[in-house]
């Protein structure tokens, strides 16, 4: 009995001083490990939250990825210690990652679609855009979906894909932008009257900008008409304000002075029987 106690014993003693060192070796590799994945992973965040241009989501996102990528490395290190072969094992997860990635590829192309649209920023929260022929207000952009809500206050829901694959006009972008006005007066009056008539409507508006001056422009000759455009520049915020009562003003004033808007005349004579 002692004989096999002694055997047992010295199984024991081989078995640990064989493997202490690799087990020791791994704990210490999985505890820095798992300290770095932490560290480096709240450093990223931070790092990325510093810049304006980089969404908050944005660099919760990219700090967790971080954190996992270092912990599946810690956890490839620690078999290692213990003289399994990897190889194999990266070799399977990479190929259940490409298949998991094929099988979401649409979501996985919506959520890198998402944070390009956080890290370069074409539009923001608030920004009337149009997309893809969709006009809204931007309501919120996550990493997969992009809410914006029309002028009658529709919801509009669309995927993060659509939005960075299209082109993005921004109309609230800049800070100040050109208003255009047609209007058409007829040919028997002066043009220069019409120009006269529109430059007072636009100098008595705080909301147009003097620089860029405004002008009253023709740009061509309709059935009945001499087609004039008004350009006027204004802030982004008074935009359509400004284009409101400027058209109204304008119609008012022309009344005022005698010039006529035309307008399409039809006879219609019956034939005789």
């Amino acid at each position: 009995m002692s004989e096999d106690i002694e055997i047992i014993l010295e199984t024991v003693l081989e078995t640990a001083s064989s493997y202490g060192l690799s087990v020791l070796g791994a704990i210490i590799i999985l505890v820095v490990g798992l300290w770095l994945s932490v560290r480096v992973a709240a450093i990223v965040r931070r790092s990325l939250s510093k810049n304006r241009r980089v969404d908050e989501m944005v660099a919760v996102f990219l700090g967790s990825m971080t954190r996992y990528a270092l912990v599946a490395v810690t956890i490839i290190a620690v078999l290692n210690q213990f003289g399994i072969q990897t190889t194999s094992l990266v070799a399977v997860l990479g190929a259940a990652t490409l298949a998991v990635g094929l099988a979401l590829q649409g979501t996985l192309s919506n959520v890198a679609a998402g944070v390009m649209l956080l890290l370069f920023r074409p539009f923001k929260v608030g920004d009337y855009v149009e997309v893809g022929g969709i006009g809204g207000t931007v309501r919120a952009v996550t990493l997969f979906l992009t809410e914006m809500a029309t002028v009658d206050n529709v919801e509009i829901v669309v995927p993060n894909g659509q939005v960075w694959g299209a082109v993005i006009k921004n109309y609230s972008h800049n800070a100040t932008r050109r208003c255009d006005i047609n209007v058409g007066i007829g040919y028997d009056d002066d043009i220069e009257a019409a120009r006269a008539a529109v430059m007072e409507c636009i100098a008595a508006d705080d909301r147009a900008l003097k620089d860029p001056a405004a002008v009253v422009v023709p740009i061509g000759f309709g059935e009945s008409s001499v087609d004039l455009q008004i350009r006027v520049w204004t802030n982004t915020a008074d935009f359509w304000a400004l284009k409101f009562d400027l058209t109204q003003k304008v119609k008012e004033k022309f009344d005022e002075r005698g010039i006529t808007i035309p307008f399409p005349i039809r006879t219609i004579v019956q034939a005789k029987e």
